[in-house]
């Protein structure tokens, strides 16, 4: 269990911070001055402190550093900002304003790896363009290189990811067993409910709609997304064409998202219009286009029609729709598909995550800038 560092004189609020931390799942280790406080000061995943603790972190000239959170019993004081700043604070949070702020900062500061993890969203441009497969290969991708993935299902008429990868014998729920209204998710709770195969070093933990049972509600898949990003997990979200409410929280949580279209007219046609909806949304997309189509439309002639930049190019696999229907996804490091699903991963890895361009969360947070 992580165990989070604090540096809190009051009595009723060293109880608000204990009570916030075993929610989230952490231990904290009370410190009584600056000097016990600085062997852990480079080590605790989260510091705690008080507006006192604070200024004397600041007076004994200890350096900035990530994953410090000042508490408070009311609303900040501004005489508290100057050293909020000068220490690196990320958040300050009015424990009177309710337990969920700081239950939610710990939990993600002890939760999340320092990089985080990405999100991929994988379109298809018109019906049967292939996005489940493509999807589930990146999926594979991240197993083959020994690291996390969460796949998640956004399309409840696509039949089940979990029948592409040949798993629907797996135990673990489906989307009409995940029971959730939003907010926030621990990923080690979604690890123990949801199936998944692993390989190596690696894990592959799948959440997929069911035959049958309601759709998943957009609250529920943003809470399962977030999760699997603080986790550090690359998070692969097989999103319909259609955009219904719970494909646009997977989409708009997106940091690359990917069109996959065949080499026909008609799929340039209906993929341009998908490529609109998605531009309407603000999210950048990029073109996987499947050649050769029976026309001799070149790749990039389809990415130019569809209006978005080209990513990769794949040939068919003509072995791939009979393992699909005997439930064997490939699981191989050869082959086009498998080429394409490592080039959408290694341009995903290159994004910059989501969570560094856009600052969330209700709580007072300490300005940007000295003084």
């Amino acid at each position: 269990m992580s165990r989070v560092v604090a540096l809190v004189a009051g009595t009723d609020l060293l109880d608000e911070v204990l009570q916030a931390a075993a929610v989230a799942g952490c231990e904290v280790e009370r410190v009584v001055d600056v000097p016990a406080l600085r062997g852990h000061w480079h080590t605790a995943p989260a510091v705690v402190v008080d507006p006192e603790g604070a200024k004397a972190c600041v007076d004994e000239a200890l350096p900035r550093r990530p994953g410090v959170l000042l508490v408070a019993t009311g609303p900040p004081d501004p005489a508290d900002w100057p050293c909020a700043v000068e220490l690196g604070v990320e958040r300050v949070i009015d424990v009177s304003a309710g337990p969920d702020g700081l239950r939610t900062a710990l939990a993600d500061l002890v939760e999340a790896p320092h990089e985080g993890g990405r999100v991929l969203a994988v379109l298809g441009g018109c019906g049967g363009a292939g996005a489940s497969v493509l999807a589930t290969a990146v999926g594979q991708a991240v197993l083959l290189r020994g690291r996390r993935a969460l796949l998640v299902d956004c399309d409840p008429l696509g039949g089940g990811l979990d029948l592409a990868l040949g798993a629907e014998a797996e135990s673990g729920v489906r989307w009409p067993e995940v029971e959730l209204s939003g907010g926030r998710v621990p990923a080690s709770a979604l690890r123990t409910a949801l199936p998944w195969v692993s390989r190596g070093g690696g894990t592959l933990s799948f959440l997929s709609c069911s035959r049958s049972g309601p759709d998943p509600a957009p609250q529920a898949v943003a809470a399962v997304v977030e999760a699997g990003r603080r986790a550090g997990e690359s998070v692969v979200c097989d999103v319909p064409r259609q955009l219904p409410p719970a494909a646009c929280a997977a989409l708009d949580r997106a940091d690359l998202a990917v069109l996959v279209v065949p080499a026909e007219v008609r799929a340039c046609a209906a993929a341009r219009r998908v490529a609109d909806q998605v531009a309407a949304r603000g999210v950048g997309l990029h073109a996987v286009v499947r050649a050769p189509g029976p026309g001799g439309i070149r790749p990039v002639e389809v990415a130019e029609a569809v209006g978005v930049p080209l990513l990769t190019a794949m040939r068919a696999e003509p072995r791939l729709p009979a393992a699909l229907d005997h439930g064997r996804f490939p699981l191989r490091t050869r082959g086009p598909l498998a080429k394409a699903a490592r080039e959408v991963l290694s341009a995903l890895d290159a994004t910059v995550p989501l969570r560094h361009r856009h600052v969330r969360g209700p709580d007072h947070r300490a300005p940007v800038g000295g003084g």
